[in-house]
């Protein structure tokens, strides 16, 4: 692909389960590109069965960023990745390639594309604890309600059952008397782009999810989660909260049944997916739709080779 003077980035969004990961290789072998991991999850060594990480032979195929970078114990921020992100933006396009941003992290191409300049980090350890005996005492869904009364915006894009996410946001919320969703202001951002969003009817993409699912306990999604806990890993650490680690910790704890995992391991995935849909909504403008139930790759490719169209 012929790059223009100013950077141009582009971007691959969709729901998980959707299929970003394998048409991202093809199209990033046709327009001579290096893939820009947009999925929090695929930052975490050892969590690879149950994140539906890209197979070694996919990453050693095209060149890939924020894949297995950071350990369980060390969790990245939104700050950092967008930071870090737009440092391998302006890299890959120095060596005249295409930066190709993948993912279904809806913070992360959203902060990219809208210049969110993420404010510091409140840090008030005594607020913090007060608020994570609340939790629990009340239950995290009790403190999510809250949140949803203090910042329904806020509260619309964390998941209930990711604790740490809803205390953050209510300790920034208690700590300056503002909106959690409000804090961040928008700088203009120097790259041009375009995004091609992949979507499914939603029984197929549920059918697929479905499929998904039993093929990771079937690759060793449990033998996975074991050797965690074994080497001292647990729901402690942030990033063991991503679908499918908690549900397979409670199996292996004796709390429920591998039946009752999997069934809460959908509910929780369906549940996601409605969560995506508020990032990636079918009336945004700066997305083109492509429905993936039929062969997409070379419409998205022209789409990508077009001059005319590209946003900033």
């Amino acid at each position: 692909m012929q790059l223009m003077n100013k950077p141009h980035a582009a971007f691959i969004v969709g729901p998980t389960g959707v299929g970003k990961t394998n048409l991202s290789l093809e199209i990033a072998e046709e327009l001579n590109a290096e893939i820009i991991s947009a999925d929090s999850r695929y930052l975490y060594r050892r969590m690879d069965i149950g994140t539906a990480k890209p197979t070694r032979e996919e990453l050693n195929r095209i060149p890939h960023h924020f894949v297995n970078v950071a350990e369980i114990d060390t969790p990245w921020s939104m700050a950092l990745f967008k930071s870090k992100a737009l440092a391998a933006i302006k890299d890959i396009q120095k060596r005249q390639k295409l930066p190709l941003i993948v993912g279904g992290t809806g913070q992360y191409i959203r902060a990219l594309i809208e210049g969110w300049d993420i404010p510091a980090q409140h840090n008030d350890p005594a607020l913090r604890e007060f608020i994570m005996k609340w939790s629990e005492e009340a239950g995290g869904n009790e403190l999510h309600h809250r949140l949803s009364i203090l910042d329904p915006e806020a509260a619309v894009s964390i998941d209930p059952r990711n604790v740490r996410r809803t205390v953050r946001a209510l300790e920034v919320i208690l700590h300056t008397g503002k909106k959690f969703s409000e804090q961040r202001s928008k700088k203009p951002i120097d790259f041009k782009y375009k995004i091609a969003g992949l979507t499914l009817p939603r029984e197929l993409l549920y059918q697929r999810i479905d499929d998904r699912i039993s093929n990771m306990i079937n690759s060793g999604l449990i033998t996975e989660v074991e050797s965690l806990l074994a080497d001292g890993f647990s729901l402690k650490d942030p990033p063991l909260s991503a679908i499918g680690y908690p549900e397979i910790i409670h199996f292996l704890q004796g709390n429920c049944s591998l039946e009752e995992s999997i069934v809460e391991i959908k509910k929780r995935t369906r549940q996601f997916v409605r969560r995506q849909a508020n990032w990636f909504k079918p009336t945004d403008d700066r997305i083109m739709w492509f429905d993936v139930s039929s062969n997409q790759r070379e419409k998205i490719i022209r789409f990508f080779q077009d001059t005319k169209g590209w946003r900033n």
